[in-house]
């Protein structure tokens, strides 16, 4: 049985008061790791093609305010 087998297995066995539990750990998980790739785009570079072009619409006048 895969590692990914087991965990199904297990998060399949837990109650719903620990299945409540487990979802907000991994969400924070989740997220956590998304930060973290956004910030290492950003401090690789990797954002700012995208911050260029916005600037470039907002000076264009191509944008509009919330």
């Amino acid at each position: 049985m895969s590692t990914i087998e087991q965990i199904e297995k297990a998060v399949l066995s837990l109650s719903a008061a620990e299945l409540d539990e487990f979802r907000a750990w991994f969400s924070e998980l989740d997220h956590a790791s998304w930060d973290a790739k956004i910030k290492a785009d950003a401090d690789h570079g990797r954002l700012d093609q995208f911050a260029d072009e916005a600037l470039q619409d907002h000076d264009a006048g191509r944008t509009t305010p919330r």
